[in-house]
């Protein structure tokens, strides 16, 4: 970690901590030996570990929820109505519908896999707490600078379709099993697109490192101007990731009965919900590290907050695309990926490979 780390920024906080802990051991009851265990590094390492994922995930999970309010408010006005009323611009409705989903009842049918049926919610949760911790908002706001930080997030990203076929079939439902089917398959036919369009990027900035590619993005131009057909590859991959409107049929109610989550209520349910906001969340960072330049952008304000206010434009757009387009069926949905994006990423691709040995990047 550098100087200017988060994870330096809490060791000190953490060090104080425990020092003042430790103090009263010392100086008033003589004992050395417990005051020195409280400043030993080993205990001051776990409590700045814990203390800084704990910032993270807090950061992440009020932009989740921040998400959902945007999106309200959003659609509302392409509805023609207000959207929600709750408090301060609407901003209380979250809390109160979240209060309110996870005091409800929680009932397991008798007949699912009970193991699968309550480890699929919490391996998606799970999941989405790890990418936020994994996405850095600004040059010193990070928990983790990993050399292939690109390579790990994906590797994160890409246990959606298990934890979904998961709960599908542990389900013991034909709807739920159904949708966990059209999950896994839509999933998987959109993350070949999306990591050929990902190859480019990594093709011209040379690292899997996520600050080597923004410092790249810094120097140069930003990737969405020569991987512009790249940006449209994983704009569209990334909403099909994320089970968005129009690529909801896993979870269309009109047709599967809330497709495979039918079974799950209560608290459950909303950690499900939850988790695709979080997931959300991840591609709208992903799509501004890659090709918005990251936190590049006048020094007057702070990196994290250009950082931020680039992810919700991103959502923005995201949500854009739910009110303006109607659901599309499955064979439209795998026909997309296969057989148009995976062309178009081959090519972003090959115009990534030409730029970098013409020299450009």
């Amino acid at each position: 970690m550098d100087a200017n780390g988060l994870y330096q920024f809490v060791y000190g906080i953490a060090l104080w901590l425990m020092q003042v802990i430790a103090w009263p051991f010392n100086n008033l009851l003589g004992w050395e030996s417990v005051g020195g265990w409280f400043v030993s590094p080993g205990v001051v390492d776990f409590l700045t570990t814990l203390l800084a994922a704990l910032i993270v995930f807090f950061v992440g999970f009020l932009i989740s929820i921040t998400f959902i309010w945007q999106e309200r408010k959003t659609l509302g006005r392409l509805m023609d109505r207000r959207g929600t009323q709750v408090g301060f611009l609407g901003l209380f409705q979250n809390f109160a519908d979240g209060l309110k989903t996870f005091i409800k009842e929680h009932i397991i049918p008798d007949e699912v896999d009970k193991q699968l049926f309550n480890l699929a919610p919490v391996l998606l949760i799970a999941m989405s707490c790890l990418m936020m911790c994994l996405i850095p908002l600004g040059p010193a706001f990070y928990l983790a600078n990993l050399p292939a930080g690109l390579l790990v997030v994906f590797a994160v990203f890409s246990l959606a379709p298990f934890a979904i076929l998961m709960a599908g079939w542990s389900s013991n439902n034909k709807y739920t099993v159904m949708g966990g089917m059209r999950a896994a398959a839509q999933l998987i036919a959109y993350e070949v697109p999306i990591l050929l369009s990902v190859a480019a990027v990594v093709v011209l900035a040379g690292s899997l490192n996520f600050f080597d590619i923004v410092a790249v993005q810094q120097d140069t131009v930003w990737f969405i101007i020569p991987l512009i057909i790249g940006f449209i590859v994983f704009l569209i991959s990334a909403i099909a990731e994320v089970e968005r409107i129009p690529f909801d049929l896993p979870e269309a109610e009109a047709e599967l009965v809330e497709g495979w989550m039918t079974e799950y209520g209560g608290f459950r349910w909303g950690l499900i919900m939850l988790s695709e906001y979080v997931r959300g969340f991840a591609a709208s960072g992903l799509i501004v590290l890659l090709f918005l330049g990251g936190w590049d952008g006048p020094s007057f304000i702070w990196p994290e907050i250009w950082t931020m206010l680039k992810m919700f434009m991103v959502f923005g757009l995201f949500i854009w695309i739910r009110g303006a387009l109607f659901r599309v069926t499955t064979k439209q949905i795998l026909s997309l990926g296969w057989t148009k994006l995976m062309p178009l990423a081959l090519v972003n691709l090959g115009i990534a490979i030409a730029l970098k040995m013409g020299g450009w990047f």
